[in-house]
């Protein structure tokens, strides 16, 4: 008993074995039929209404016959590619270059007498004039300080006049022998000192009509008001540091930036021959130009930290566009290349040995050639050496191509699967032929009756 029980449990494993490995093996035997048919089974079963297919745009014609593959359309391994002609254009030759608008005048305007602010006469960012009131001290003490300055002159202008006409009467006694001769040049030296204080007062007098007109503070310059540092009613006194108001010189102002060294000299020569080079403004991104202008100067020495040269150019900014101590883009024009050979950015590659295209042949088929290039912009190079105007060349899809390798252009690649191209005369003449035979257009046997 105990025999047959532990014989039974082996056999079952033993069966489940032999039924699992039947199991394998039909499923390999399975999957290789399977890719047995798919393999060899009939051209005309393969993509039932696709191309190649019955019905469908390739039946009849030979396996892998599509556009771009083997056998496709008579292009083996051709490659979709961009192309587009060398041009001549006059390209501009730009220093690029981060700029800091500075205003060309900011003045903090204080007052120069001291005294009580009684009048406020400008508004916060308000475009002011030289010359026009931006505040009032109160004017009372100057206007009394003027009048006892001028009493005090014509009380010693008075006496001057008096000592004179003594002086006049001195010279007479003396003449008639009547008086000393010591009196009469005693008298013509009381006379000189008056002269003196007359001379004094009338200084005194100036300086208490100046005082008064100071207590009218006034704008030095034409620009835009900043903030009110003080209001109506605050005493000030003579050169307060704060000051009233900072006014800042908004139109014209000039942008700073810094050249390198090694192109400082692309910069003078033209400046010294009396040249104005263009200068554009910027925004943060370079895409809206802000203003305009002309280069004024290069700083007298270069940094040593930095190896580059201080530079200023003035702008008209009658719109405002320019604010002060805001960074912008500099373009600064230096030369115009006429005639350059140039070609879009694309088109110009890198490889172990420089530069160098692809030239697009007439057969088809593209070619490598070594370039120099030379002035760049946003969009386009110059080309100083290895290509000449109206040559065709890719700039799309080189990055597929080998040297004499067949490509083709977006116009036929938008062609249907097994479409033929332009008739030769050799296709046309062979046409012609089958048709007189009776055979069906386009194939090689005879068309069955009743067959369109």
């Amino acid at each position: 008993m105990g025999n047959a029980t532990t014989q039974r449990p082996s056999r079952q494993r033993g069966r489940t074995k032999i039924i699992g490995t039947i199991v394998v093996l039909l499923i390999i035997a399975g999957m290789v039929g399977i890719g047995y048919y798919f393999k060899h089974r009939p051209a005309a079963q393969n993509g039932i209404g696709g191309p190649g297919g019955p019905g469908g745009p390739g039946a009849g014609a030979p396996p892998g016959g599509g556009p771009g593959g083997p056998g496709g359309g008579g292009r083996r391994g051709a490659t979709t590619v961009g192309t587009t002609k060398a041009e001549s254009t006059d390209i501009p030759v730009i220093l690029e270059a981060l700029g800091t608008v500075t205003p060309s005048a900011s003045v903090t305007v204080r007052p120069q007498v001291s005294g009580v602010i009684t009048e406020i006469r400008f508004r916060e960012g308000q475009m002011v004039n030289k010359g026009d009131v931006l505040a009032v001290i109160d004017r009372r003490p100057f206007q009394m300080a003027l009048a006892q300055a001028k009493a005090q002159q014509q009380r010693d202008e008075a006496e001057l006049d008096n000592a004179k006409l003594t002086l006049e009467r001195y010279k007479t006694l003396l003449a008639q022998d009547s008086i000393a001769e010591q009196d009469v040049d005693t008298q013509a030296a009381t006379a000189k000192q008056l002269e003196g204080t007359v001379a004094a007062d009338r200084a005194a007098t100036g300086t208490a009509q100046l005082n008064l007109e100071y207590s009218e503070i006034r704008s030095p310059i034409s620009g835009r008001a900043g903030l009110r540092v003080i209001n109506a009613g605050n005493y000030i006194g003579a050169g307060d540091s704060s000051g009233i108001v900072v006014v800042t010189q908004i139109s014209p102002t000039d942008v700073e930036f810094t050249v390198p060294q090694d192109r400082v000299g692309e910069i003078a020569a033209p400046v010294a021959r009396g040249e104005a080079l263009g200068i554009t403004a910027l925004d943060r991104t370079r895409s809206n130009t802000l203003a305009s202008g002309v280069f004024s100067t290069l700083d007298n020495q270069v940094d040593t930290t930095t190896g580059t040269v201080k530079a200023k150019a003035r702008f008209e900014n009658k719109d405002g566009a320019l604010f002060p101590s805001q960074f912008v883009n500099v373009r600064l024009t230096l030369r115009v290349i006429k005639g350059a050979v140039t070609l879009p950015v694309s088109a110009v590659r890198n490889g172990a040995d420089g530069d160098f295209v692809w030239i697009l042949k007439d057969d088809q088929t593209a070619a490598m050639r070594k370039v120099r290039r030379g002035q760049a912009t946003n969009d386009k190079v110059q080309i100083v050496d290895g290509l000449q105007v109206g040559e065709v060349v890719i700039t799309e899809g080189g990055d597929r191509l080998q040297e004499g390798g067949r490509v083709m252009l977006p116009a036929d690649a938008v062609k249907p699967a097994g479409a033929a191209g332009p008739p030769n005369a050799d296709g046309q003449k062979r046409e012609h032929r089958r048709r007189k035979d009776g055979a069906a257009p386009g194939g090689d046997k005879p068309a069955a009756p009743g067959t369109p």
